[in-house]
């Protein structure tokens, strides 16, 4: 079968299975901190996850689960600043979550608030999912079993965790964060004790450790079970994979040594660590890392204003393990790409080429995506629109149905396309267009290839076009590509662009003639 890095992932999470005998289906898992509403890197997760989870089903044939995970007990450490009502949160920091009042007044809590968002995102794209929250396993006492032998075990535990620690900060460490009794908060709690016979600790709310802003000065004991403590995050990863018996999970190449640790104190807990595939980040326009509060990357509503999710599907698809920028500039490429993918996918192929094919994944086996023949796609589209300088759709349509009839059996696609090279040009091209005013010389190299041009039948193809260019490059004893930096310069008002043979005949011959007359007199 196929060779991808999606089924490569899928034989190793057979093999991974094998050997434990599970009655329940395969558990795949996706994490999201609800302290900011879901974006693109929750999409590409839970997509790419998505991907894997076809792909071993399609192998095995057997039940599978994908747990959309939200960790809504942990602390807010900061306010975002993106939130309405700061001052009224700030009053809350250090508390879980799913303890701080709902900015947006329209849900319980802060985190429920974010949770519905969440499953509203990952069934508006249609990302089938089994949803729980951190709350609901502590407090009605999923985690309860893995908690109890976390407390037994909580010196093997802080064996594996002090090491990593900074030494100022090994003492008071502790794999529990009760929430204070008094002041509700799980940031600012000490342990001081563990009392593995009653399944509490003696803890301390002063802060310090896990946060730079003090506690109420409040001791006493808690239980940690039914919600009267969590435990931090690489504790907290490796009772999930316990408790839920999680089979598979992505995360960023950031969290790699955070998923080692948290390997060895799955094992510890009784648990077997998931398999497991780190995924690289992305980059802004000036090759940066892309995080919530850092970054100049592009979100998915404004991928969707100019392009179709299957596009973007297909972004996620390509080499998960390379950092890639994530800005408009790269639209076009991975539209076009997309295209190219649906049209091969309908020609008649081996097995192994169908599952090869990124469609097979992007379209999570539908019997039926878009069937596309077309050669037209989104940068031939969008270099017309600049071309002429319109915003009138049916203009353009026009112009793309007289270059390829093909193109009108795919409505459904085509027209969303071309709104959305229209939008791209408004917002990405237009402002930076800038016409360059040739020389005289220049003008008599842009004559001759009018003259040329003029001697072809109205109906020559675009490779002959392309060659009139190429020629009159070599009989001027010019550079080909300086020539075609010119005719970009002039025709476009910009340094690079599409294709010319292809361009031109998109654009009609006689609509070219004329443009090249007008830049050359």
């Amino acid at each position: 079968m196929a060779d991808n890095w999606i089924f490569v992932e899928a034989r190793k999470l057979v093999t991974h299975v094998e050997g434990k005998r599970k009655s329940s289906p395969i558990t795949f898992q996706t994490g999201f901190g609800p302290s900011g509403l879901p974006h693109i890197g929750t999409f590409a997760e839970v997509t790419r996850t998505t991907f894997i989870r076809h792909a071993f089903e399609e192998l095995t044939g057997k039940l599978t689960q994908l747990i959309a995970f939200s960790d809504d007990m942990d602390g807010l450490r900061k306010v975002p600043s993106n939130l309405p009502n700061r001052e009224l949160i700030a009053q809350h920091l250090g508390k879980p979550l799913c303890h701080i009042p709902d900015p947006f007044g329209t849900a319980a809590s802060f985190s429920e608030h974010m949770n519905q968002k969440l499953i509203e995102f990952l069934k508006r794209y249609q990302l089938q999912h089994d949803f729980r929250s951190s709350r609901d396993q502590y407090f009605d006492g999923v985690f309860n079993d893995v908690l109890v032998r976390a407390i037994e075990q909580v010196e093997e535990i802080k064996a594996v965790i002090l090491p990593t620690l900074k030494p100022e900060n090994r003492p008071e460490w502790s794999p529990f964060m009760p929430i204070c009794e008094h002041c509700g908060r799980n940031l600012t709690t000490i342990v001081k004790a563990h009392n593995a016979r009653q399944y509490e600790v003696v803890y301390e709310c002063r802060g310090g450790l896990h946060t730079s802003f003090a506690g109420c000065g409040y001791h006493g004991k808690r239980s940690i079970l039914n919600g009267g403590a969590k435990v931090g995050w690489k504790v907290d990863w490796a009772l999930r994979w316990t408790a839920f018996d999680v089979d598979y999970e992505m995360f960023g190449k950031d969290l790699i040594e955070s998923y080692n640790i948290s390997k060895k104190i799955c094992c510890i807990l009784g648990g077997t660590p998931p398999q497991g595939y780190f995924y690289e980040m992305f980059l802004d326009e000036e090759g940066k890392k892309i995080s919530k509060s850092v970054g100049k990357g592009i979100t998915i509503d404004q991928w969707l204003s100019y392009a179709p999710l299957e596009s973007l599907t297909y972004y996620l698809y390509i080499n998960p393990k390379k950092a890639k920028r994530l800005h408009f500039d790269v639209i076009p490429r991975y539209v076009d790409e997309y295209l190219s993918c649906l049209k091969d996918y309908h020609l008649p192929s081996p097995e192994e080429n169908y599952y090869n094919n990124p469609i097979w994944h992007i379209h999570c086996r539908q019997p039926d995506p878009h069937v596309w023949e077309s050669e037209i796609n989104f940068s031939l589209i969008h270099n017309l629109v600049s071309a002429l300088g319109i915003d009138d759709e049916h203009m353009i349509l026009d112009y793309v149905e007289r270059y390829d009839d093909k193109a009108n059996t795919a409505q459904a696609l085509l027209l969303p396309m071309v709104r959305g090279c229209i939008r791209y040009y408004q917002d990405h091209i237009l402002p930076h267009k800038k016409f360059h005013t040739p020389s005289s010389e220049e003008k008599r190299l842009i004559r001759d290839l009018e003259i040329r041009l003029s001697d072809l039948p109205s109906d020559v193809d675009a490779e002959r076009m392309q060659t009139e260019v190429f020629t009159v490059a070599k009989d001027n004893d010019i550079p080909a590509k300086d020539f075609f930096k010119l005719l970009y310069q002039t025709l476009l008002g910009q340094e690079s662009g599409p294709r010319l043979g292809p361009f031109f005949k998109l654009l009609g011959l006689e609509e070219v003639r004329l443009r090249l007359y007008a830049i050359s007199h």
